[in-house]
C-alpha cells in the first residue's frame, strides 16, 4: 500500500458543475486584523426577557452570559432557556462576501468575538470555511484552496500552513499536528487527507486513488472525484474519512489500509454512479462531517433532500436517531454536533438550530433579511458551528 500521493495522473470523467476553479497563485497571508474585532467581554447580570415560546408577556430569567454587540442581520428567534445548552457558539459567517468573518455569539445572538478575514484573501472561503476552537483558546480555520490558519483571540496569526490542496475540514491533533482534507475538484492523483506537523512537514497522507480508482468509483465526478469533506483521527489511531461522492464513510489504519466501509448498502444508497442527479431531486445520502460519539455511534448529516441529521450504529448501519429538516431555504445542511445535554446543534446555510432528542427546536440563530440567489446558497451563509460551554 502506497500512502504517498500517486504521481501518475489519471484520467477523470468530466466534472459536473464545479463550484470553484483551481487557483494558480496563492496570496501571502499578511495577518491583517480589522479594528472592528471585539475582544472585551463582560458577564451580564440576570435579567428578564420575553420567551417567544411562552404566552404573550410571560418572561423567563436569562442565565449569566457574556454580552456583546447586536448585528442587525443575525437574530436568535427561538430560545427556550430551560431546555437549551448554555454557552457561546463559534461559527464562520460568509453571508456577506465582502466581509467574511468568524464570529462567536452568545445565546441571544450578540457577537462577543469577531475576526474578519483579511481583504487580500477573502475570496478563499468556499467550499468549506471550517472553524474550530483549540484547547489554548485560539481558533483554527480553513481557507479553501489557500491554507489552514491558527489565530489568537487578539487576531494574531500564530501558525499557518499554505496549500491550495485543502478544503472543508481541519483538526488539531493531540500531538500538535494538523490533519486536513482536500475535496474541491480533487482528482485521482490527489491526496484527499494530509497530516502536517508544527514545522509544516508532511507526516501522513491518504490517497483514495490507491484503492478506489476502480469501477464503480473511478467514473464518479461531482465537484471533484471524491469531494472529501471531513476527516477524524479516531481513539484507536485509525482515521475516519468522508468522501461525499462515494456515499459512504471509510476507516483506514495508520498505514492507509482500508479497515472498513461504513454504511455501504445499509444507510447510504448503493453505487454505481452517477450518485447525483441534481440538488433538487437527489435522494442518495451524501454524508457530511461525521462525528464519533462516546458510545461509538456516528452522528452526521446528509446535505441533499431530504436534509437530515442521523445517528448511526456503524457496525450494523442501524439509525437510532434522526431529525429531518424541512425548510428548503436552509439548504444545504452540513454539520451536526451532539451537545453534553443530549441536544444536537445542526447548521444550515441560513439557520443554526438546537434540537432535543424528541425533535423540539429549543434555540435558533437565523440570518435576517438575507436572500441568496439561486445556485449561490452552498457558497454563502453558515457552514459549521460549535457550541462552547461555560467550562471550556
Amino acid at each position: 500500500m502506497v500512502v504517498e500521493r500517486d504521481a501518475a495522473q489519471a484520467e477523470v470523467a468530466s466534472l459536473q458543475g464545479a463550484l470553484d476553479k483551481a487557483q494558480s497563485q496563492i496570496e501571502t497571508f499578511e495577518g491583517e486584523v480589522s479594528d472592528e474585532k471585539l475582544t472585551d467581554k463582560e458577564v451580564a447580570p440576570r435579567e428578564e426577557i420575553e420567551d417567544k415560546t411562552k404566552s404573550e408577556g410571560e418572561t423567563v430569567s436569562l442565565p449569566p452570559m457574556l454580552r456583546g454587540t447586536v448585528d442587525s442581520e443575525i437574530t436568535v428567534d427561538i430560545y427556550k432557556v430551560d431546555k437549551a445548552y448554555t454557552g457561546t457558539t463559534l461559527l464562520a459567517d460568509n453571508h456577506n462576501l465582502n466581509r467574511p468573518r468568524i464570529i462567536e455569539v452568545n445565546m441571544l445572538g450578540e457577537i462577543v468575538w469577531e475576526y474578519l478575514v483579511p481583504q487580500n484573501i477573502k475570496e478563499y472561503v468556499n467550499p468549506g470555511f471550517d472553524t474550530e476552537l483549540l484547547s489554548n483558546n485560539n481558533v483554527l480555520f480553513v481557507l479553501p484552496r489557500n491554507g489552514v490558519y491558527e489565530v489568537s483571540r487578539n487576531g494574531e496569526v500564530v501558525w499557518s500552513y499554505i496549500t491550495d490542496k485543502i478544503s472543508h475540514d481541519a483538526d488539531r491533533l493531540p500531538n500538535g499536528n494538523t490533519i486536513f482534507v482536500f475535496g474541491v475538484n480533487d482528482q485521482t492523483s490527489d491526496a484527499q487527507v494530509t497530516e502536517v506537523n508544527q514545522q509544516g512537514n508532511v507526516i501522513w497522507r491518504w490517497n483514495a486513488g490507491d484503492d478506489f480508482n476502480i469501477p464503480p468509483y473511478s467514473t464518479i465526478s461531482n465537484e471533484g472525484w471524491t469531494h472529501t469533506n471531513a476527516v477524524t483521527r479516531m481513539a484507536n489511531g485509525n482515521t475516519l474519512i468522508s468522501p461525499r461522492n462515494f456515499g459512504r464513510l471509510i476507516e483506514v489504519d495508520e498505514d492507509g489500509e482500508e479497515v472498513r466501509i461504513i454504511g455501504d448498502g445499509v444507510v447510504f444508497h448503493n453505487l454505481p454512479p452517477p450518485f447525483l442527479r441534481s440538488h433538487e431531486d437527489a435522494d442518495p445520502f451524501a454524508p457530511h462531517d461525521p462525528e464519533i460519539l462516546p458510545d461509538g455511534n456516528i452522528l452526521m448529516v446528509s446535505q441533499y433532500r431530504p436534509m437530515r441529521a442521523i445517528e448511526m450504529v456503524p457496525e450494523t448501519g442501524e439509525i437510532v436517531w434522526e431529525y429531518t429538516l424541512s425548510a428548503a431555504d436552509n439548504w444545504p445542511v452540513r454539520d451536526a454536533d451532539r451537545l453534553p445535554n443530549g441536544n444536537t446543534l445542526i447548521t444550515g446555510t441560513k439557520r443554526i438550530i438546537e434540537v432535543t432528542t424528541e425533535g423540539e427546536i429549543v434555540w435558533q440563530l437565523s440570518l435576517r433579511g438575507v436572500t441568496f440567489q439561486k445556485g449561490e446558497a452552498a457558497a454563502r451563509g453558515f457552514y459549521k458551528a460549535e457550541r462552547i460551554s461555560e467550562q471550556d
